[in-house]
């Protein structure tokens, strides 16, 4: 059946396109069939969005999901469930699942599970290394087959120069992006926390700035040495973003993601021993932050990134050195970015909107980011304006580790369609 839906009288931001003005959007059978002021309703259904901004699904290339093996945390259905709360349209689970997201069978299980929810779109990112030991490289050709649309040891950084190295060479083949999460382990090891004055007060054992800042320059290296596209998850620190703009200023093929929490956060959050506010990397300082900040907006950080990591709350009540690292991301990012970034008059909206949607599309090579005729309706619907509180009672998402439990934030979606269906509608369950 060729269903029509007509979004009527909304603010449209469509920055691959450079639309940011009043317009409405015709969807037809899951694509978008026209965008543009007055259009006629030609037997569609209406929804009016006066009021309310209309944009492309956003993307988050970093989550974790937690299915197979930790479905007490998360499942890749209750993940996308939160993902479409959040605005989210296309969202990439890493691998580090147990068993290791390392093959065939098992990005065609994630894949699987995604279709059966019917939600958000759910484009796995396989393992670099067979059981994420960093030993043996994982059969590219196969994975990328089978739904995977990266590749990454995150969780646990490549270790081994040699192997990012090969890594590097043969994902050219297949015009994909290597994706490490830069960390020193020898350097890291039995930190808990950013190493400074803070932990030091504390009584707990830093990780230093340097153990990010040392993988970002090898990787950079690698990139430099093979061509190869590296991806670099969660920036963190001043050093590194030096490192990168640096790179970019060379020509190197790196790209770079920032979380909102190492956006608006800093260690002192870390006082009191607050267990949601565990993370890896840890919350820097003010200084990095700042430079966190400048470089999304510069663009020498491309695209904003939740690395959405749902714990069960057992798991988190534990003393602050024996917690697990992460929090939940994907239904507070839009809200924090918007609040902390759009309100300050740092990013625009479509600014904003470009590095939440269109860049990670584009970094990755997936499809959507844009609401071109003729291509896929993802679209996220949502008042800029409208204040929330942040409730973690009220996630969808299996898990409730926030550190933003009480936060008002402004900017709440109120609609999140994929391929043109309705899949999250504000106040209906």
């Amino acid at each position: 059946m060729n269903k029509k839906v007509l979004l009527k009288g909304g603010h449209v931001i469509d920055p691959a396109n450079n639309i940011d003005g009043d317009q409405d959007v015709l969807i037809s059978n899951g694509v978008v069939q026209a965008v543009g002021p007055g259009l006629d309703a030609d037997g569609a259904e209406v929804i009016d969005v006066t009021g309310k901004v209309v944009a492309p699904g956003l993307i988050d290339i970093h989550v974790h999901f937690r299915e197979p093996g930790f479905e007490e945390s998360e499942t890749v259905a209750t993940g996308a469930m939160a993902a479409v709360a959040g605005g989210f349209t296309t969202v990439c689970p890493m691998p580090n699942t147990d068993p290791v997201t390392d093959n065939q069978a098992a990005v065609g299980f994630i894949v699987k599970q995604a279709r059966d929810a019917g939600l958000a779109r759910v484009l796995p990112i396989a393992a670099i290394s067979l059981g994420q030991k960093g030993e043996k490289l994982t059969e590219f050709g196969e994975v990328i087959g089978a739904g995977a649309v990266a590749v990454s040891d995150d969780g646990k950084p490549v270790v081994s120069s040699h192997l990012m190295r090969t890594a590097l060479e043969y994902a050219q083949t297949f015009d994909i992006p290597v994706v490490n999460h830069c960390e020193d382990p020898t350097l890291a090891e039995g930190g808990s926390m950013h190493e400074g004055l803070v932990s030091s007060r504390l009584g707990l054992k830093g990780i230093p700035s340097a153990a990010e800042s040392i993988m970002v320059a090898r990787d950079v290296l690698l990139a430099e040495l093979t061509g190869g596209h590296i991806h670099l998850c969660h920036m963190s620190t001043k050093e590194s973003i030096d490192i990168i703009r640096q790179a970019k200023a060379r020509g190197v093929n790196v790209t770079a993601e920032v979380t909102p929490h190492h956006l608006v956060l800093q260690d002192a959050k870390c006082e009191g021993y607050d267990t949601n506010s565990k993370m890896n990397p840890p919350l820097r300082t003010d200084v990095d932050v700042q430079a966190c900040v400048d470089a999304l907006v510069d663009g020498t950080i491309d695209v904003v990134a939740t690395d959405h990591a749902p714990h069960h709350y057992e798991l988190k009540e534990r003393e602050f050195e024996n917690a697990p690292f992460g929090i939940v991301g994907l239904e507070t990012a839009l809200g924090l970015c918007i609040s902390q970034l759009v309100d300050t008059k740092l990013l625009t909206l479509s600014d904003l909107i470009s590095k939440m949607s269109h860049l990670p599309a584009k970094v990755f090579g997936i499809p959507g980011g844009d609401l071109a005729v003729g291509n896929p309706a993802d679209v996220v619907v949502f008042d800029a304006n409208e204040k929330w509180e942040v409730d973690p009672d009220s996630f969808r998402s299996k898990s409730k580790n926030t550190p933003f439990a009480g936060w008002e934030l402004k900017g709440r979606v109120h609609r999140t369609m994929v391929a043109g269906r309705t899949v999250f509608e504000l106040g209906v369950s």
